[in-house]
């Protein structure tokens, strides 16, 4: 019982605190800095939306606004079988000579609209994006600016939860936000970060491949095939979108879900990730694949604390038993009151987050299958 005890806790610690600190050391010793150049390529901006009604105008008005000459960039929105105003909006534009738009009448997924813009994409460099958030003028430009260096075969953004002008916010996930931005610079800069940031990122079009039916995690399977070309995917914090920072504790924990299923997906679609043909297999494993079996690591945890006696494993148990009763209340709060900081909400985050790996590893286990929504 001891050596699963201490199995579990040294998991549950490489997978928060040991990889980030094995990263830090990996960047004093192999720094790999981006080449940047001043670089303004044709893009292709690629965006799918479904039923987008309320934003999509603003979201238009977002991206016709970017500043990148605009003889050099094309917009291809596809609607994906939208059956409220998302069409009529998008005619609106017809006469913009950058906008292209493809309505499709059934409802197929995200990944099918990507493969039918890339149909269209005339861009040397191909960035995707989502309708909720808002990106700054300047992003796409300082993305372009990466693929000077030769190394480069994907440009992520930076999402940033909280406000334009009121800035980033530390309320519910954006703790959480903070740590997974802090991993994915560290594997930016020495070497290739495992996926990209979905609402924010930029490809070679060369490098684009098609997209499998049903792919949730878009951003992370693009990154990926990059990776596989023999191409760096690199983390860009100068080129930034924004969203909010709490859309609702229910909407977070389906969203949650749905990404953390997304990852058992990709071992379906991609075995080769496991593989020796995977040049960042290990950061794969460490940033992605640990995470899902955390659950059952906790879960272990506390059943070898209360079997084992001795002061430490005595002292690990109430410690667990404290932490558990004050994520329960954080969350309670959370959800009553819409917000919570500090601490506290970090606890929430935490249970709600191990929670969301639970529920995805059990749809895995029963066949259950999570899709793209809006």
């Amino acid at each position: 019982m001891k050596w699963l005890f201490w199995l579990a806790l040294g998991l549950v610690a490489y997978t928060y605190v040991g990889y980030l600190g094995w990263l830090r050391l990996r960047v004093l010793w192999c720094s790999r800095p981006v080449r940047h150049g001043s670089h303004t390529p044709f893009v292709s901006i690629v965006m799918v939306v479904r039923n987008e009604e309320r934003i999509l105008e603003t979201k238009l008005q977002n991206l016709l606004g970017l500043d990148y000459p605009a003889d050099r960039c094309q917009i291809i929105v596809v609607s994906d079988g939208s059956s409220d105003r998302t069409e009529e909006i998008l005619r609106s534009y017809g006469n913009d000579a950058r906008m292209h738009m493809v309505l499709n009448q059934e409802a197929r997924g995200k990944a099918c609209g990507l493969n039918d813009a890339m149909a269209l994409a005339r861009g040397e460099i191909v960035v995707f994006t989502d309708a909720r958030q808002t990106v700054e003028a300047g992003a796409v430009r300082l993305l372009a600016e990466n693929f000077a260096d030769p190394e480069v075969g994907c440009a992520s953004g930076e999402l940033v939860l909280g406000d334009p002008i009121e800035g980033e916010s530390g309320r519910s996930l954006g703790l959480y936000w903070r740590l997974e931005k802090q991993v994915r610079k560290l594997e930016a800069s020495s070497g290739s970060v495992v996926g990209a940031t979905g609402a924010l990122y930029a490809m070679r079009r060369e490098l684009v491949t098609p997209v499998p039916q049903g792919t949730i995690l878009d951003d992370v399977y693009l990154p990926m095939q990059v990776v596989r070309q023999g191409k760096r995917v690199i983390l860009d914090s100068r080129a930034r979108a924004w969203d909010k920072p709490n859309l609702g504790m229910a909407r977070e924990f389906s969203r949650k879900v749905r990404t953390l299923s997304g990852n058992y997906q990709l071992l379906q679609l991609q075995p080769w990730l496991l593989s020796n043909s995977n040049p960042i297999r290990f950061e794969f494993i460490s940033h992605k694949l640990l995470r899902l079996v955390i659950p059952l690591a906790l879960a272990v945890l506390l059943l070898a604390s209360f079997h084992l006696r001795g002061p430490l494993y005595q002292v690990a148990l109430v410690g667990q038993l404290v932490f558990y009763s004050l994520s329960l209340l954080a969350l309670a709060s959370l959800l009553k009151r819409g917000h919570l900081a500090g601490i506290p909400a970090a606890a929430a985050t935490f249970l709600v987050l191990n929670g969301a790996a639970l529920v995805a590893l059990v749809n895995f286990v029963t066949g259950r299958r999570a899709r793209w929504t809006r």
